[in-house]
């Protein structure tokens, strides 16, 4: 077979099998349908041995999707609720920095080295984290396997928790599509991305999109929404694109270890749950929307489960992207003063 139609084949099995996975995890009703099932269909697509790849700049293309559909949902009444609420939103991202506390004694317990524990337990992001740590000489591996396999078990189980275990809510009316606004917003927000990958900020794709759209929704009083089926179409992208991330050999890498990361992270859960309803009442703001955005997730999971469970979206996103920037600014300078103060023996 040619090489090139070869690597196509291989591009396209990806997105194919997503969409085929997307289809029919909405059909059973699955919490973030187009997104836990293209991401299941991809695993099990390379585990059977088919090691596919996705198209190239297909996850920047869904989460530039996502990002103008959270960043549309801020207005000026939203933000006028969420600087009522920003102490407790700075105390719940503080708190979710924190639970990395949780995964570096349990590693270190376990024998590993203090760089890797650290590195690998920090809610940031996989490639962030990898790269920091390789100045200290962390195991990279591991650090890339803790975060992947996070990222796979909140994909996979903070959707469906939250979705089975609450009563349903009425869907409120849905705003109009201004296609004529979005044909110069939405290519803002990708030249936005594009500047922020430039001075290497931390996911632009997500971010700058978002900033974007928010900024639009504020200053311009612009209450509008995506056209119907836009919002699955980005999240059928990513999870295509991160189901690439896993095959056979991954599972069977230091099972130890990722056994390891998988009781952490359920820890962290359970406390990131029980820390948000006890900030909840020092503040009317929604405990669920709270513990939503004190999950140590990503912000595209956990502001697209906010938006189908018709949560305050501007509460999460403004939890997940504050404790983002928390851990890209400050987990570098925090490792090396306690290695100059406190040295590993």
């Amino acid at each position: 077979m040619p090489e090139r139609l070869r690597s196509t084949l291989l591009f396209l099995s990806a997105p194919l099998a997503g969409a085929l996975g997307g289809l029919l995890a909405s059909l059973a009703n699955w919490p973030l349908p187009w997104m836990t099932g293209s991401l299941l269909a991809v695993i099990l697509l390379r585990c059977s041995g088919c090691l596919c790849s996705p198209p190239p700049g297909s996850r920047q293309t869904g989460q530039l999707i996502v990002a103008c559909a959270i960043g549309l949902h801020f207005t000026t009444p939203v933000l006028a609720q969420m600087l009522s609420h920003l102490g407790l939103i700075v105390l719940g991202a503080c708190g979710t920095f924190l639970l990395s506390l949780i995964g570096i004694n349990l590693l270190t317990r376990a024998g590993y080295d203090r760089a890797t524990a650290y590195f690998a337990s920090m809610p940031g992001g996989a490639s962030e984290m990898a790269v920091i740590g390789a100045r200290h000489n962390a195991g990279i591996a591991n650090v890339v396997a803790a975060h992947s396999l996070r990222l796979l078990m909140v994909v996979l189980l903070i959707p469906a928790l939250f979705t089975w275990s609450l009563p349903a809510v009425e869907a409120p009316p849905p705003l109009p599509t201004d296609l004529p606004t979005l044909a110069w917003l939405i290519p803002l927000g990708a030249l936005l991305a594009l500047l922020m990958r430039r001075l290497r900020q931390p996911n632009p794709w997500m971010l700058g999109p978002l900033i974007v759209c928010a900024s639009a929704g504020v200053l311009l009083d612009i209450e509008i929404a995506l056209p119907p089926g836009a919002s699955d179409a980005g999240q059928w992208l990513i999870g295509s694109a991160l189901g690439c991330h896993f095959d056979r050999a991954f599972f069977r890498k230091a099972p130890a270890f990722l056994l390891r990361v998988l009781c952490f992270t359920l820890l962290a859960m359970l406390v990131a749950a029980g820390a948000a309803l006890l900030l909840a009442q020092l503040g009317s703001v929604d405990r669920i929307s709270l513990m939503l955005g004190m999950m140590p997730g990503g912000i595209t999971e956990l502001c697209l489960t906010a938006e189908a469970l018709h949560l305050s979206v501007a509460v999460v996103t403004a939890l997940q992207v504050l404790r983002l920037f928390l851990v890209m600014f400050l987990a570098e300078p925090v490792f090396v003063l306690w290695q100059r103060f406190w040295p590993e023996k």
